[in-house]
């Protein structure tokens, strides 16, 4: 089978402490993959070394069939991988408009002239209203960023990602801080993205990570501790006493 992104054996120490710890993960065209573990499992430095964030230690990590280990990671951004974050990223003084078009506009090489240009690139903000309207934000085009509710402003950093043009979207913790509700109703909307985007997530509400994901992995201790379907994980009676009785109490 296929891989959109893959790591061989990665690993990631500082001193003594071993962040990751020989991860082999490999990541099919367009799944829907979940990453979960206890506090301190490593899973944002794993995502960190995916996207260049980091360098490893040792290991490899492919985008297809290119070793991308050592590409920087504005390259790979480039290549079709892009983020989110625990904590969202946004242009907080924009429109929620203005922003998707600054993303796209950096996208094509014209970001240093956005604004004279914007008026003369009406296929920009046609791109830039479509995929807005796919995320359900058609309603706050003209919105500024800050006074948007929380849940939308993760949707909004979503739509930043999505304006590079993603093979591979990586989410971490798109949820956090987010009421249930709501947070229900950001993954519905990331259900619905286009299946030729492998979207990688990591995430600590079980319940939004059984309905959406089609396989997890559960990292403990830096390491890979196993991997499956969620019909399989949330079988495994191993995970349940490592990590899956205490997300159930957090």
């Amino acid at each position: 089978m296929s891989t959109t992104l893959r790591t061989e054996g990665i690993t990631k120490t500082w001193g003594a402490f071993q962040a990751n710890s020989d991860i082999t993960l490999a990541f099919t065209p367009g799944e829907r993959h979940a990453l979960i573990g206890p506090n301190g499992a490593g899973k944002t430095t794993f995502i960190n070394l995916l996207t260049g964030a980091l360098s490893p230690t040792s290991g490899k990590v492919f985008f297809g069939d290119r070793d991308i280990t050592n590409v920087p990671q504005y390259q790979r951004v480039k290549l079709g991988m892009t983020r989110t974050f625990q904590i969202n990223t946004l242009f907080k003084g924009l429109t929620v408009l203005e922003s998707v078009v600054l993303a796209i506009s950096e996208r094509e090489g014209l970001q240093s002239v956005w604004y004279k240009t914007v008026e003369h690139q009406p296929a920009i903000i046609e791109e830039a209203v479509q995929l807005l309207t796919k995320l359900k934000l058609s309603a706050d085009i003209n919105t500024v960023t800050r006074s948007l509710p929380y849940g939308k402003q993760r949707l909004v950093e979503i739509a930043l990602a999505l304006a590079t043009k993603p093979k591979v979207l990586l989410l971490d913790e798109p949820a956090a801080g987010i009421p249930s509700a709501e947070s229900a109703e950001l993954f519905e909307v990331i259900a619905q993205l286009p299946r030729d985007v492998t979207i990688v997530f990591i995430e600590h509400d079980m319940g939004l990570v059984f309905r959406f994901a089609e396989r997890i992995t559960v990292l403990v201790g830096g390491k890979v501790f196993t991997e499956g379907t969620p019909a399989e994980i949330s079988a495994d009676k191993r995970v349940k006493e490592v990590y899956l009785g205490e997300a159930e109490h957090e």
